[in-house]
This record gives structure tokens, sequence and C-alpha cells, in this order.
């Protein structure tokens, strides 16, 4: 019986989670910026550009009769929130340059729309979703590494700075764990349709 229920889709939870897509040329101009450290760290597993993105809240496994729920839930979240602009500016690592396990790009949100969209996905999911332990910080991974990484001091000079750009719209995605990186599957795109003068 459990045999027949692994072999039907249907029955096997989706990973899931909920981000913000980044335009192709802060795409390029990031991956400019870090050429030199790929090279460095060869041994860190790089995160290819096309699955960049700004994760707003992470679903995990997530069964299919709740996908609606959750669709319709995003929805009103997006409906609340009106366009902003942010841009990629500066780098860091979790938990600390001396044992770096992740590296990222960070976001400059003046706004705080970013922050606004995860608190209000965290209150709309609520009901069926753990919230997050850590507090949201807006960031691009670009690589991970297991042992962590020692980081020279000049890798937090990487200059890193790109033109604001517009966020439009939450876009659910399905992961893959495919090698040798995750696949990442847009579900379903959720413009923001908030007025000017609300959220």
């Amino acid at each position: 019986m459990a045999r027949d229920r692994a072999s039907r889709p249907q029955a096997r939870p989706l990973r899931l989670f909920v981000a913000v897509d980044v335009p192709e040329a802060v795409r390029e101009l990031v991956a400019r910026a870090l050429a030199s450290w790929r090279e460095a760290f060869p041994a860190a597993r790089w995160v290819p550009p096309e699955n960049w993105h700004v994760t707003v809240k992470f679903l995990g496994r997530t069964w299919p009769r709740l996908l609606p729920w959750v669709e319709e839930r995003i929805e009103a979240v997006a409906a609340e929130h009106r366009p902003f602009r942010i841009r990629a500016s500066g780098v860091g690592a979790f938990p600390s340059a001396r044992r770096a396990r992740v590296l990222w790009v960070g976001l400059d949100d003046p706004e705080g729309g970013l922050r606004s969209l995860a608190r209000g996905l965290e209150v709309a999911l609520e009901e069926a979703f753990a919230p997050e332990r850590r507090g949201f910080t807006a960031h691009l991974t670009v690589a991970r590494s297991e042992p962590p990484l020692a980081l020279p001091e000049d890798f937090a000079r990487t200059e890193i700075r790109s033109e604001p750009f517009e966020v439009r719209a939450l876009v659910l995605y399905r992961s893959h764990l495919e090698r040798p990186a995750p696949r990442y599957e847009p579900l379903r795109t959720f413009p923001l349709r908030g007025r000017a003068g609300g959220r």
C-alpha cells in the first residue's frame, strides 16, 4: 500500500517556496562581481545565476490538496501590496565570515516592501506552516559550503550595487531536487495589486 501511494505523483508532497524574481541585468552584474570568488573557492556549491531569487517564505513539504488554499492566501497578500523598488547591494555570509555556510548578496529595501511581504505571508499561512525561527533577512543565496569556509576580509568589500529594480509580483515555486543543481518550477505568479498610498 505504501509503495502504491509513493508511485502516485499526486500522493507526494511538493517542495514549495514563495519568492521574488531578479532581473537578468542584475544577475549578470552579480555574476561578474563574484567571478573571482568562484575561482577562489571552487569546492563551494555555487548556485547557478538562473536560480537566484529572493525567498520571501519557505513552505517546504506541502501536500497537493493544500495547494488551492496556499495560492488563495498568497494572492490575498499580493493584493494588499503595491509594487516597490529594491537593489542588490553588498555581500555577506551566514552564520559568519569565519564559518561561512551560506554566501549571499544583500538587498537594499528602503520602502520595507520585502519585509512587509514576508510578514504578511507568515500571518496568512500560519494555520498550516510553522513560522520562521529566524528574522527575515532579504538576500540572494549565491553559494553554500560544507565544511564552512573561512572567508578573507576583502570578501566583505566586494563591490555590488545594482540599479534599483521594481518588484511587481510574488512567484510560487516548486523545487525539484536534481543534480547538479535543483530545478525551480514556477507554478503561479501573483501580481502586487495594492494601490498607491497603501502598503
